[in-house]
């Protein structure tokens, strides 16, 4: 079962997503929260695998909630979800160490496929999250920066692999580009995060951004 906690400042939301979300076989609604800061409470003591993490709330915003919870080991992975499809609102989600950006008005199925993605250790950055991503480091000044040593430790295919993560691709896409089994490429984005001590694919993008190894097109 996927355990999971709802944190939003609005009631409606709150139990909405509850009975969409405790209706399906494989997950379990532990609790809910009203403001970042007893998100950050309630997580550390129901424990979720998941959790759904308003922008916006009183207290404490999600934000900063979500930076608490993934700064410790073993934590849930979050799940942003907010009405506001805002470019700095992206980058410092992902950045505070969220697994995914979802705005409240997709689709029931795309919540629920959103929770099971994240449940299992991906990122989920859909086509539109990726190009206000991109245009975040796009409007940045260009500088001349070092290739960080962390990279030497990536294998030549590691480093494809994770150009390829960077723009976007998924297991499946990469595996068909580079001509390997998608097992295989699971086995490389797992050593890509352990070497690079990265929590997900979301950080594994950011960390290509911020590095320079991707320059945005």
């Amino acid at each position: 079962m996927i355990k999971v906690l709802i944190a939003d400042d609005q009631a409606m939301v709150r139990e909405g997503f509850g009975a969409l979300l405790g209706a399906q076989p494989d997950m379990l609604i532990v609790g809910d929260a009203a403001d970042g800061e007893a998100a950050v409470a309630r997580a550390r003591e129901l424990r979720p695998d998941v959790v759904l993490m308003d922008v916006r709330m009183p207290v404490m915003d999600g934000l900063e909630a979500t930076r608490r919870l993934a700064a410790v080991d073993g934590g849930p992975r979050i799940l942003i979800l907010t009405t506001f499809d805002l470019d700095d609102y992206v980058y410092a989600a992902l950045r505070a160490g969220a697994s995914g950006f979802l705005l409240k008005d997709a689709p029931a199925a795309d919540l629920i496929n959103a929770v099971r993605v994240v449940a299992a250790g991906e990122a989920l950055l859909a086509p539109k999250v990726t190009r206000l991503l991109i245009t975040e480091f796009a409007s940045r000044p260009t500088t001349d920066r070092p290739r960080p040593a962390a990279l030497n430790a990536l294998t030549p295919r590691e480093t494809d692999v994770l150009l390829l993560i960077a723009k976007g691709r998924s297991n499946q896409e990469i595996a068909a580009e580079l001509i390997v089994a998608e097992q295989t490429v699971k086995t490389h984005i797992g050593r890509i995060l352990a070497k690079l001590n990265l929590r997900d694919r979301a950080q594994a993008v950011i960390f290509a951004y911020e590095t320079g190894l991707v320059t945005p097109a």
